[in-house]
């Protein structure tokens, strides 16, 4: 069993690079978000101030990794295959759901997945032993962990979110947005305050516990920490009144500080959520090679992990004194050779984590000063949220004296707003969240609150821009649905992590080395589909090159060729895509299979969202067009988003009744009827997709002929309606039935109809 073992442990180590991956990738949310958002500097300079705070926080990392040594378990109450099968359960769960929320974009907490993994892997293994004879088990869980996380999520959410508000209110009252006209003397003041502020964030929270950082020496910074606070304040804001005097954007260094020191903090504090388990895995390999419990039968079976327990755990000791099971452990030391290995693999994956992009996608664009395309819909509740809100305000404005609502409105004029090219919020903004989250973790580490840096970071990034008016009307509903989605997968992490971890943990102790292998087997399997269909879906097409071409192009010329591209690209995927949807309908119909046909619906709900963002983008390129061009093409190129819509509304008409008449069980169509039927549903197929090629070419020579046949296909199906109509009259068929037929008949006509008039219209507007 000591080849087997020390595979495990190696095991262990392997998935702890891949967790590294994925969970830097989840977490560069935490301090990439501003500094990517304000487009402070070129990403690639971000990137290299975030890696020497990433390398310098994990070299100096307090490598005390108790957490997943005895902050869940009670380890003296477990065997040594026991703590192994924990471990083992936790890293296979971790990396997996990590990597899915990853995939989806949504940032989640490594702390929380971690803790609540320890807790369901151990309430398996306790669960058996306290089934089979065990100590009770209250004696071989520490709940108080738990308990802790949960109230640390509300704690994050709530105050994060209301302080983010509340304090870029005041910030944008000062400055306003165009801030550059009130930087006199407040960015002096401002800059002292954050720098500050900074430094007393990575001198106690990033070092605080840092294997340089000395009982000494931690007693002489606490000592004298106002001092140094003062200090550093009067110090800071004369360089930074100074360099404001020079011509320096001050905000420039706060965000870039900032930057820093969260990712210094993030490495230094939450590398035990990483690498946590592995090393509690190898610490407990080596105190069983130590004890030679390999050359004991079953010794493996029977020796007591009291090593990862601390030192003045008498419990521990009391047990180690009956029979030799190890000796209490102490609080452990990392080598810094894994330290600094685990920072540079955090470095490497944060670099070149495509995924890490994504994620920060999604807070950036949730927190983006202006409107633009919504990664959300809209929910029940966030209207509802909304309506509350606005009638709030409504309610405030009337108490408010007009002459306070003008001045406050002068100082939220977002036209006013100055934002570095391609920027989705100011540097005003980017300060604030930085600043503020580091001050909320580190108010909440002194008065010993579980605030979550993840929660903290995007909260505050959420309470800011809703502040700063980045929800409007128009966004706010999206942007709340998002809000509520990326809270809810806080909330979904706890729980799918507990449950997935107790299954697997709970299998492998009761099956063994099979359940290990399946369960191997089965984690590459997630993680290489999850790569595949990632890269699948976020390969980047012509028409994404497109559309960023058309954000930065200025000369009208040119915009008017890139929409035309634009425009019948989307339009002819459009039709290709309605026109599959057409044919599984018809098909999943006629051979009344429910699943096929509820996939197809999805997709074509899909097209809808799809046709919306064409639309959007297109209007967006048409507003920057000269009045001659809007008037002469404008017209024509409404209509062919009009007759795009109506070609999938139709196409919603047909698919819906069909689905419900399945899956309701209803009498299926006749053999008359089904092959009366799909002998023109296939040419109509054919059409659709001749049509969608004539408008991706740009040829429209054989227009006629295409249109010629259009009115052939609704000859044939005014022919079909009307022998179902006769049939009626002559047989007792299901009433169901033929409502059902004869509105598949309808819509398909209308997908005919339409077809037609985009092909008519098209040239029009891809023409001179």
């Amino acid at each position: 069993m000591e080849t087997f073992y020390l595979g495990v442990v190696i095991f262990l180590f392997g998935l702890a690079v891949f967790d590294l991956v994925v969970g830097v990738s989840n977490d560069a949310v935490n301090f990439l978000n501003s500094a990517v958002g304000s487009k402070v500097a070129k990403f690639k300079v971000i990137l290299i101030i975030a890696a020497m705070g990433v390398l310098i926080g994990a070299g100096t990392s307090n490598g005390m990794m108790e957490i997943a040594r005895n902050g869940v378990f009670v380890p003296e109450h477990y065997h040594f295959n026991e703590i192994m099968t924990i471990l083992v359960a936790v890293m296979l769960t971790d990396v997996v759901l990590l990597d899915l929320f990853n995939t989806m974009g949504l940032p989640t907490s490594t702390t929380v997945s971690m803790v609540f993994e320890l807790l369901g892997g151990t309430c398996a293994l306790a669960v058996y032993k306290a089934s089979h004879g065990g100590p009770a088990l209250e004696s071989l869980i520490n709940t108080d962990k738990a308990l802790t996380m949960i109230i640390g999520i509300f704690l994050s959410v709530a105050v994060a979110f209301f302080f983010g508000m509340v304090v870029q209110w005041i910030a944008r009252v000062i400055f306003s947005f165009s801030y550059k006209k009130n930087l006199k003397y407040t960015i002096g003041l401002f800059g002292g305050f954050a720098t500050a502020a900074i430094v007393y964030f990575i001198v106690f929270k990033g070092f605080k516990k840092s294997t340089f950082m000395t009982a000494d020496l931690r007693e002489l910074l606490i000592a004298n920490t106002w001092e140094i606070l003062l200090i550093c304040f009067v110090g800071a804001t004369v360089l930074m009144q100074i360099l404001h005097w020079l011509k320096v954007n001050v905000f420039k260094i706060i965000v870039l500080m900032g930057t820093f020191s969260l990712a210094l903090a993030f490495a230094g504090n939450d590398l035990v959520n990483f690498i946590g388990v592995p090393l509690a895995g190898y610490s407990s390999y080596k105190d069983v090679i130590k004890h030679d419990v390999f050359n004991q039968k079953d010794g493996y079976k029977t020796y007591k992990m009291t090593s990862l327990s601390k030192a003045s755990n008498t419990e521990a000791q009391r047990i180690a004194a009956e029979g030799g099971y190890g000796e209490p452990g102490k609080d452990s030391q990392v080598p810094m050779y894994f330290l600094l290995t685990a920072g540079a693999i955090m470095v490497v994956a944060l670099a070149t984590s495509k995924k890490a992009h994504n994620v920060i996608k999604t807070s950036v664009d949730l927190s983006r000063q202006d409107e633009g395309d919504e990664s959300f819909g809209s929910t029940p509740m966030a209207r509802t949220l909304v309506r509350i809100s606005m009638n709030i305000a409504r309610g405030i404005n009337c108490v408010v004296p007009e002459s306070a609502r003008e001045w406050l409105d002068s100082r939220f004029r977002k036209d006013e707003a100055i934002l570095e090219d391609g920027a989705a919020f100011d540097l005003v903004r980017a300060s604030v969240n930085l600043i503020l989250a580091g001050v909320l973790i580190i108010v909440g580490t002194s008065m010993k609150l579980p605030l979550s840096t993840t929660y903290v970071t995007f909260m505050v990034a959420m309470g800011s821009s809703l502040s700063d008016k980045a929800w409007g009307r128009e966004s706010a509903v999206f942007r709340i649905t998002g809000v509520l989605s990326v809270v809810g997968g806080w909330f979904i992490t706890a729980g799918a992590a507990f449950t997935i971890c107790f299954i697997v943990a709970g299998a492998i102790n009761l099956l063994g080395p099979w359940a290990l292998a399946a369960f191997i087997a089965i984690a590459i399997f997630s993680l290489v589909r999850s790569q595949l269909v990632y890269k699948k879906r976020k390969t980047v097409d012509e028409s994404e090159v497109l559309l960023k071409r058309m954000k930065e192009c200025t000369n009208e010329e040119e915009q008017i060729l890139l929409l035309r591209k634009y425009t019948r690209m989307e339009l002819a995927k459009r039709i290709e895509n309605t026109a599959v949807n057409y044919h599984n309908t018809i098909d999943g119909f006629a051979k009344e299979r429910i699943r096929p046909l509820r996939r197809t619906f999805g997709s074509i709900r899909l097209e809808k969202k799809l046709l919306n963002q064409m639309k959007h983008m297109g209007t967006s390129a048409v507003s920057r067009l000269g009045n001659d061009l809007i008037l002469q093409k404008g017209l024509y190129y409404y209509q062919s988003n009009d007759f795009a819509s109506e070609l999938i509304y139709s196409m919603i008409r047909l698919a819906e009744p069909c689905v419900e008449h399945i899956d309701n069980n209803f009498s299926p169509l006749s053999a008359e009827q089904l092959d009366e039927y799909q002998a023109v549903s296939e040419r109509i197929y054919k059409f659709m997709l001749n049509a969608s090629k004539v408008i991706a070419s740009n040829e429209y020579d054989n227009v006629e002929t295409l249109i010629e046949e259009s009115n052939q296909l609704n000859a044939a199906l005014t022919h079909i309606k009307r022998e179902q109509l006769r049939r009626i009259q002559s047989t007792k068929e299901s009433i169901k039935l033929n409502m059902v037929y004869l509105n598949m008949i309808q819509e398909t006509n209308n997908l005919v109809t339409y077809s037609t008039h985009l092909l008519k219209v098209s040239p029009k507007f891809q023409l001179d």
